[in-house]
């Protein structure tokens, strides 16, 4: 009697567990490792962050760097918020407040890099000069209020001592040291101020340098703010705001008619330097680069504005100078994270450029002695450089002279007579990010009416994905199960990623009377989707498998076997940073979205490049995603192009713009900006579409030919069998 009761209890709980933890489910279907055994995948690693190593191989071919560099300049481009450029509205620029000196001018500026958003800074311009003449842009990087401000008494005494200045007066202000040497040496300088500091007053320092936890008020559906999830889904950020505003500065200097436009350089430090890389790396105009104290395989750059999502996903610092080869550049280190250059990193960059065929285009000043900061030397090591390739005439080395700095009240943009704006407005900062997506949208909806889809949108999944199917890796297969079931073979096993160290547990069903389809079938829970809580195969997958088609069932990350414990993430991993900004951690790791839309890549590659048994490469690969990973199906879809040839989705009404969390798994950087999910359900076409969960939309309709597209309108108990009917049709 007592084991009567027993059993019963036993019962009584098992199935109280059941319906208290429905996805319990993956534990009646075949596994392909040991019980509490993980993948064998690096994925499951903590996270990479800004202070890991970021080595650059040089290709072996200039065919296969032209590839690689097409990719990462598109990537710099997407992850600042330019790929499309925000529309170059009239600068609308105001000179004024003219300085008139022996040998050069200094006048001051604001324009409008975007409505409502003012560069400022000073414009000095050499005298008595004839013809064309070079122009240099610098920006300053992290010293706060660089352009207006003075060295204290004890650091200027401290900096001669060691060298790193030479005069008592010129070396108060090394910004201004560095515009008057230039303007000496006949070129023209722009030197502007980076967001929140000197007269750039309408975003405060506290969001553009020192952001460190989310602002409710600023994570909403609608007008919100910098940094917001929202912005990052948008691909808003303060790094993309300066980038924009060194392109448009670019813009203003090229207006100016004595500007040499075959002569256009950029230099700055730290931040500066960062700035240098990525304008070099994006803007062709750009003829010479010297990006000072920042190129390292080291630490990329710890500040808030020297991060953006997606930026250095599978890339690095390395590599974005790179991307200005064969054009000349010059760098230089310092007793920081640079000062393994001369060994990791510059070797390799001078092999490229050897490569390129212009090994003497590139240089490294070396300056490990000094502190991480633009010293007299460093800049003399720009001169001179910038002497020999701009052919301007002056004995090298080129060495500066002492001169009488100007004060802030001299210097600084704003008067009476030109009022500042607001200061640190919030309203501003949400009007501004409203421009930027109405603008982004309204050309992005002109080009896919166009016929843009797969240039403009179709290029931008690719870099919010991070992989395409011919990136898809080198892939194989370990058996681990096998059941003959009757009519079909029941195989478990694990497909691995050579090339990323990856591994997938699958679950096939390979019908004995196969007719050349294969069925990859998405799931919530993995390949137990498959399966019923009985351990039976589900009704709509055994109707597929009873018409000849296989069908595939897989664990992506963090699903199935993934989880150890049964329990999917509610929130992503990130790296060990408190201040709450994505860019931090998804700035150089794939969002669990993209990773999972990686899996699904790899099935399919497999798919088509594998053979398995007595079962040779698939004549159709179809696909199915169902509930929350319809999503993932469309992304896949997106990236893989006509190797899908039908798919059935339900995306269940799904938006990356409605996400408030950037650790919701579901999250992925910019997928709101690229016209959200109908974005990539459109990109998809024009192979035969099943799709629920969507009402009508013209963009997705307008991708399809007539014919190709099903839209289900049914009731939702009945949706995957309707998608398996209309697969078999």
């Amino acid at each position: 009697m007592k084991s009567l009761v027993s059993i019963f209890r036993f019962a009584l709980v098992a199935c109280l567990l059941l319906l208290a933890f429905p996805k319990l489910a993956w534990s009646v279907a075949p596994t392909a490792l040991p019980a509490g055994t993980p993948p064998n995948d690096q994925r499951l690693q903590p996270p990479k962050d800004l202070n890991g190593y970021f080595p650059f191989t040089v290709p072996k071919t200039k065919a296969e760097w032209d590839v690689r560099a097409d990719f990462v300049r598109r990537q710099v481009l997407v992850s600042q918020g330019l790929w499309p450029m925000p529309t170059k509205t009239p600068l609308n620029a105001v000179i004024h407040g003219k300085i008139d000196l022996p040998e050069y001018t200094i006048e001051k500026v604001y324009f409008e890099s975007v409505p409502g958003l003012y560069v400022t800074g000073n414009l000095y311009r050499p005298k008595n000069v004839t013809g064309k003449v070079p122009v240099v842009l610098f920006s300053h990087g992290h010293w706060q209020n660089a352009r207006l401000s003075y060295e204290s008494d004890s650091n200027l005494l401290r900096e001669i001592s060691t060298g790193e200045e030479r005069f008592e007066r010129g070396g108060r202000s090394r910004f201004q040291s560095m515009c008057v040497q230039l303007a000496r040496m006949g070129c023209v300088v722009w030197q502007w101020d980076m967001l929140s500091d000197s007269d750039a007053i309408q975003i405060p320092r506290e969001v553009v340098h020192g952001f460190a936890k989310q602002r409710p008020e600023m994570n909403t559906l609608k007008n919100w703010g910098l940094f917001s999830p929202q912005a990052e889904a948008n691909l808003q950020s303060i790094m993309g705001l300066q980038t924009l505003n060194a392109v448009r500065s670019m813009d203003f200097v090229l207006s100016l008619p004595e500007v040499d436009p075959a002569r256009t350089a950029m230099t700055g430090a730290s931040g500066g330097g960062t700035q240098t890389m990525l304008l070099a790396a994006v803007d062709p105009r750009l003829q010479l680069s010297f990006p000072a104290v920042m190129v390292s395989t080291a630490m990329q750059g710890g500040c808030t504005c020297e991060n953006a999502c997606l930026l250095r996903v599978n890339s690095g610092n390395i590599e974005f100078a790179a991307l200005f080869a064969p054009k000349p550049q010059g760098m230089t280190s310092a007793n920081d994270w640079t000062k393994e250059m001369a060994t990791k990193g510059f070797p390799e960059l001078k092999q490229l450029y050897t490569f390129l065929g212009a090994p003497n285009n590139v240089m490294l000043h070396r300056g490990e002695h000094f502190p991480h900061n633009y010293n007299a030397v460093s800049r003399s090591g720009f001169y001179t450089w910038l002497n020999k390739h701009f052919k301007l005439g002056h004995q090298e080395p080129v060495i500066e002279r002492d001169f009488e700095p100007l004060s802030k009240a001299e210097l600084t943009v704003w008067n009476a007579e030109h009022p500042a704006p607001k200061s640190a407005d919030p309203e501003f900062e949400r009007t501004l990010l409203n421009w930027l997506t109405t603008d982004a949208e309204q050309q992005l909806r002109a080009s896919a009416k166009a016929g843009g889809l797969q240039r403009d949108l179709g290029k931008a999944y690719e870099v919010l994905i991070g992989r395409t199917l011919a990136q898809a890796g080198e892939l194989d297969w370990e058996l681990k199960a096998k059941q003959d079931q009757g009519s079909y073979v029941e195989m478990t096993g694990l497909i691995r990623n050579k090339t990323y160290a990856e591994e997938l547990p699958v679950t096939w069903f390979y019908p004995k009377k196969w007719n050349g389809r294969t069925v990859v079938w998405l799931d919530n829970s993995g390949k137990a989707g498959l399966f019923s809580e009985s351990g039976s195969v589900i009704p709509a997958v055994a109707k597929l498998v009873g018409s000849g088609a296989t069908v595939v069932g897989v664990d992506l990350l963090y699903q199935g076997e993934f989880l150890t414990d049964g329990q999917s993430p509610q929130q992503t991993r990130t790296v060990a940073n408190k201040r709450e900004f994505a860019g931090y951690t998804l700035g150089y790791n794939h969002a669990l979205f993209a990773q999972r839309t990686h899996d699904v890549l790899s099935v399919v590659q497999f798919l088509r490049t594998a053979k398995i048994g007595s079962h040779p490469t698939p004549s159709s690969i179809e696909l199915i995603g169902l509930d929350e990973v319809g999503p993932i199906a469309a992304a896949a879809r997106a990236v893989a192009g006509s190797a899908i040839e039908k798919a059935a989705i339900d995306t269940q009404g799904f938006r990356f713009g409605k996400l408030l969390d950037y650790r919701d798994p579901n999250f992925l950087p910019g997928g709101a900006k690229y016209l959200d999910l109908p974005g990539m359900i459109a990109a998809g076409a024009p192979n035969s579409l099943w799709l629920a969960g969507e009402a009508e939309d013209s963009l997705i309709r307008d991708a399809y030919p007539t014919g190709r597209l099903t839209q289900f309108t049914g009731n939702e108990s009945a949706r995957s069998q309707a998608a398996v009917d209309w697969l078999l049709k």
